[in-house]
């Protein structure tokens, strides 16, 4: 018999003991200053690395200096290491927090399966929805969700990451277990279980929702939990109405990037208006051969689209013979007034009582589009949102539509094929709330006392040559706190050990409170190692002169030979130079996947022409991509191309390089190097221009919430401009595309991709024109002066291509766009 009992009220469950000791903890730390907060950081982070990180209780919140302290902190231990979440001031209030559930599509097999090991709320919510669905289902809807064996201790149900498949190109059929799951009848239920399992768990974390949103059946969940549906009610309604759908014929699904005005026309008689994600993001659904010449009429116009998988037609009216039988259903079923507001699919408004008590609600919810991104915008603001289910599909749609508003936003499950253990996932994820200043019941964990003091807890590492003098032991723990590592040579630039302009702004402020002096930005730059940066504070505390150091030596004006670590989200480690970079090229590139929303593609054994190749991550994309890709990328810059080189060969990518230009003519030019503006290089320098631009795109970044801690760096901004303008100059070699075509025997060039910083147009003149049919698809960054993205957009066509242009929010107020061509779509 399960020990979870199935009632019609909903309530809280205090998070008992969990079944053992657990492989991962979080400390949740609150200090009375920055100081003694980074001191108690780096103290508890050595504890972890030092010891055993196995603990009775998955979560313990540490004082440190005092109860009751205005600065947070978190450290997530466990898997041979600890790792420090980050650290803030507390806000004056505390911000209240929106569940968002999922509906179909990031769910997985053994999603939450060391959730329901470790964690006996969890596996006690689940066990009893189990129970209760086996006599709908005629079996165990645990065994559906976790087929294999059970996990031991510390074992990771995660698999190794599989690159292929995270980025859509895995071929492998569906195994047996996957097709059970990914059954209509079987699928949803199996989604509303651990939805609801994991909203019990965070509720006992004293997480409880002040509003909720839910994608299609995610709203089922949200209804449970606000008491409109008792969960007995709720399982029966879901299991049912997935047994209905089950019973209709197969329909297709498919997103297009297009606002809802420009979709409704194309649709005709038999497709419908599925869904509204995003202000360009629509769904439409149909019938299979209505659906596919939907496709085909939307690429005749240039317009991006992408079948979704799925074997219904969901929210189309293709759901409409069963909305009577799903409405006789509700009818037996006891409707409650919502006891937590929440967002309905229908309206994306605030679900009123009418609507709630309503049978006929959930038939209309099943054949009316969702209307998500409305619901989005109906959230009040200054919520966290947190996602709570699978996957984190909702939390990017939050990002794109609620921009600057969108706040804090924390999934709490991982990806499927990321490699991360659920507890770690989940734990991180309540440390991120914690940082956020949610308002939750924190009193559920054991609270322990730190007396410390930021002498008390310098973790310095022992140096060969000699002791660490007072200055830098103390810095030493400002970089370990900032740089989230405590191996700091003394002879290594803060900026190669994965400092960037934001962490130099807050490391600032951490030298002025902890040493009473005040550095400038970029002076930060200048005095960039740990031993010269010591030499500079002492200089300044003494009344010294900084030019008098710099005569003697100490010090250096350029940072551009960086060769800093970094893992990628994806479990991808590179070299980079500078991490905002790093992040916006990734996220566009593999987790937005901005080249395939619009229509680009790389197909097995393909050819890729990489201009510009900067530290090759589009290189390596290109490689993940598909099968035995061969990939030809041009740098000009050394720096950049010694980095790109070190990437390419650690991934083993069949790729020819190349340290020279792309231009119209041979010949070699003089070019400008910016080492500390994120790499970037220019033949054509205009120093005003790149200035306006690198201030747009700061500008940009704080309204979209994409920095935190924006603010501190606004401080900064116009020494900032100034330093990132610092420039190094290279001669290149320049040679035309079509000479290197020639030499190479390249027969077909299924993409090139095209980065130069407004040489775009010589790029494509060095095409001769023997060599233009070749070319299947291409991507260029253009700068829009006196219309020449336009006129790039027309010789594109000209050439055969269906080419289209579009501006990134990140750019607006600059002259940057993206052009997307291919031929013949």
């Amino acid at each position: 018999m399960s020990p979870y009992t199935i009632t019609a009220e909903d309530t809280y469950e205090a998070a008992g003991p969990p079944s053992g000791p657990l492989p991962w903890h979080l400390a949740l730390i609150s200090g009375d200053g920055g100081a003694t907060l980074d001191a108690g950081l780096a103290g508890l982070k050595a504890q972890f690395e030092n010891g055993p990180v196995r603990e009775d209780v998955p979560v313990r919140i540490r004082t440190a200096g005092g109860p009751g302290g205005a600065h947070r902190g978190a450290v997530l231990a466990g898997d041979g290491g600890a790792s420090e979440l980050g650290a803030k001031e507390a806000a004056a209030q505390a911000a209240p927090v929106a569940f968002m559930f999922p509906g179909l599509g990031d769910h997985y097999l053994d999603m939450g399966r060391e959730l329901y090991r470790d964690f006996p709320v969890f596996r006690a919510a689940l066990d009893g929805c189990a129970e209760a669905l086996t006599p709908e289902l005629g079996l165990d809807i645990g065994e559906v969700l976790f087929p294999g064996p059970s996990d031991g201790p510390g074992g990771v149900s995660a698999p190794a990451v599989d690159l292929r498949r995270m980025l859509g190109r895995d071929t492998e059929p569906e195994s047996a277990d996957e097709r059970r799951l990914n059954s209509t009848r079987l699928a949803q239920p199996a989604l509303f279980v651990i939805e609801y399992a994991l909203a019990k768990l965070w509720e006992s974390w004293g997480i409880r929702p002040s509003v909720m949103i839910g994608y299609s059946l995610g709203e089922y969940v949200a209804a449970t939990l606000a008491g409109v549906l008792s969960l007995p009610d709720a399982l029966t309604l879901v299991a049912r109405r997935a047994a209905l759908i089950d019973t209709l014929p197969q329909g297709a699904m498919l997103a297009v990037m297009l606002p809802e005005e420009q979709v409704r026309p194309l649709l005709g008689e038999q497709v419908s208006l599925s869904a509204v994600n995003g202000p360009e993001f629509c769904v439409a659904a149909g019938p299979v051969a209505d659906v596919a010449e939907l496709e085909r009429r939307l690429a005749e116009r240039g317009a991006v689209s992408r079948r979704v998988r799925s074997t219904h037609a969901f929210h189309s009216s293709m759901m409409e013979p069963i909305a009577g039988p799903l409405t006789e259903l509700a009818a037996t079923l006891t409707l409650n007034t919502p006891r937590i507001p929440y967002i309905s699919n229908i309206t994306g408004l605030p679900i009123t009582d009418e609507q709630a008590t309503d049978p006929g609600y959930w038939a209309q919810h099943l054949v009316s589009p969702v209307r998500f991104a409305d619901g989005l915008g109906s959230l009040p603001a200054g919520n966290l949102l947190l996602e709570t289910g699978p996957g984190q599909t909702l939390s990017s749609l939050a990002t794109v539509v609620r921009g600057s508003e969108a706040g804090t936003v924390v999934a709490s499950m991982r990806h499927p094929l990321e490699r991360q253990s659920d507890t770690a996932v989940a734990l991180k994820a309540l440390g991120r709330l914690w940082l956020g200043g949610a308002d939750a019941d924190w009193d559920g964990f054991p609270v322990e006392s730190m007396e410390v003091t930021a002498a008390d807890e310098q973790a310095a590492p022992p140096d060969a040559a000699r002791a660490l003098s007072a200055t830098e032991q103390e810095l030493h723990a400002l970089w370990a706190r900032l740089l989230k590592t405590e191996q700091l040579p003394l002879d290594i630039s803060f900026f190669e050990l994965g400092g960037n302009s934001l962490l130099a702004a807050r490391l600032i402020l951490r030298i002025g409170r902890t040493f009473d002096v005040d550095l400038s930005l970029r002076q930060v730059y200048e005095f960039a190692t740990l031993a010269t940066m010591a030499a500079a504070i002492d200089t300044l505390r003494t009344g010294g002169d900084l030019a008098a150091l710099a005569d003697q030596g100490v010090g250096s004006s350029h940072t551009g030979s960086s060769l800093a670590r970094h893992t990628l989200p994806n479990g991808l480690e590179i070299s980079h130079q500078n991490e905002a970079e790093t992040r916006h090229f990734y996220e566009d590139i593999f987790d937005h996947r901005t080249y395939a929303k619009n229509g680009i593609s790389i197909p097995d054994g393909a050819t890729v022409v990489d201009v510009g190749g900067n530290i090759g991550l589009f290189t390596l994309f290109s490689h993940y991509e598909a099968k035995d890709v061969r990939v030809f990328t041009f740098e000009p810059a050394p720096p950049l191309f010694k980095i790109l080189s070190q990437n390419v060969a650690e991934h083993g990518v069949d790729a020819r390089l190349f340290n020279i230009g792309i231009s119209d003519t041979e010949t070699e030019a003089n070019f400008t190097f910016y080492p500390r503006s994120s790499g970037m290089s220019s033949f054509h320098p205009d120093a005003d221009e790149e200035k306006h631009n690198l201030r747009t795109i700061i500008a940009n970044q704080q309204r979209a919430g994409a920095t935190e801690g924006g603010d501190q760096l606004a401080t900064y901004a116009d020494e900032l401009i100034d330093v990132r303008f610092e420039a190094i100059e290279f001669t290149a070699r320049l040679r035309p595309l079509s000479d290197v075509i020639r030499e190479q025997n390249i027969e077909r060039i299924d993409l090139i991709k095209i980065d130069v910083q407004k040489s775009e147009r010589q790029v494509i003149d060095g095409i001769a024109d023997e060599d233009w049919p070749k070319i299947q698809q291409m991507v260029l960054e253009a700068h829009d002066a006196d219309g020449e993205v336009a006129r790039l957009v027309q010789l594109l066509r000209d050439r055969g291509f269906t080419a289209t242009a579009e501006q990134d929010e990140l750019y607006v107020g600059t002259d940057i766009h993206n052009i997307y061509a291919v031929r013949g779509a």
